[in-house]
């Protein structure tokens, strides 16, 4: 994983909710967690943080909020680490596919949106010099038609 989550074509200096900055003690301090704590949650693999070149670890924003979340889930819930664990894959898989959702919208909307230029396309093509033909069966006028008679 590179130094920013998805963050291919960004600027690498750009700070985003993804970017990993806060080492285990910050990250502790802001989440409310013991850092032993904050180990013991990666080693789980309920929030794993990026990593340094020298293996240290390194929270971001995203991540302290995640901290958060499972420590209220798991003191004002009751619910243990593995079911915890089970509700972040489910929530990520979730946001996956709500993500998958709108990409195959946004197909569909421009698929939609070639297809009508098509079909105007077409009606532009029609040859304006040509009479629609009527069944003579339909109408109520009878035409007699008489060739011209050469002179």
């Amino acid at each position: 994983m590179d130094g920013l989550r998805g963050g291919r074509g960004r600027n690498p200096y750009e700070l985003t909710e993804e970017s990993p900055v806060y080492v285990i003690s910050v990250a502790a301090q802001l989440s409310g967690l013991h850092p032993q704590t904050l180990r013991q949650y990666d080693r789980l693999g309920l929030v794993s943080p990026d990593r340094t070149p020298g293996r240290g670890r390194r929270y971001s924003a995203r991540d302290i909020e995640l901290l958060r979340a499972v420590q209220r889930l798991s003191q004002d819930e009751g619910i243990n680490l593995a079911g915890i664990k089970r509700i972040i894959e489910l929530e990520n898989q979730v946001a996956a596919l709500q993500a998958r959702v709108a990409e195959l919208a946004a197909a569909v909307d421009g698929a939609a949106i070639a297809m009508q230029q098509r079909e105007a396309a077409v009606h532009a093509s029609y040859r304006r010099d040509l009479v629609p033909y009527q069944d003579a069966q339909q109408a109520s006028a009878l035409v007699v038609w008489r060739p011209k008679r050469p002179e």
